[in-house]
Parts: structure tokens; sequence; C-alpha cells
């Protein structure tokens, strides 16, 4: 987003760097364990969406966006 808040998107249309993750517990799992979203994003994910990640999210076609990129 442009404000750098970082959100889980089910439309995939915010502004904003965004990243795609699969609806797959695990891969959920392994993107979060393994940094591999915080990484895409360029910037940590906060504490509530990584338990919101975990608990699953209720949309099996999620795109996460946020970061830093492209902010001046």
């Amino acid at each position: 987003m442009p404000d750098g808040a970082v959100v889980v998107d089910p439309s995939g249309r915010l502004a904003g760097r965004g990243a795609y993750v699969c609806d797959d517990p695990a891969c959920i799992a392994k993107a979060l364990t393994k940094g591999a979203l915080g990484r895409a994003l360029s910037t940590p994910l906060p504490q509530e969406l990584r338990e919101a990640l975990t608990a699953g999210v209720p949309n099996p076609d999620i795109t996460i966006e946020g970061g830093a990129r492209g902010q001046k």
C-alpha cells in the first residue's frame, strides 16, 4: 500500500507492491517461517498479519499488499 501498511487483499487490486501466496497452509507456513513473504514485500510483517495467516485466511485467492519499495 502507498502508506507502507501490509494488508491481505483478496481482490488483488489495492495499490502498492504485492505478493501472492497460495492457500495451502503448508505453503503459508513455509513463506512465514523462511521469511520469504517479508523479503518479497521488503518490510517486516506485522504480528497481527502473521497470526491471521497462520490461523488461515478464509479466501483462497489471497494477495498480500504493502512494503516500502517505491516510497519516496
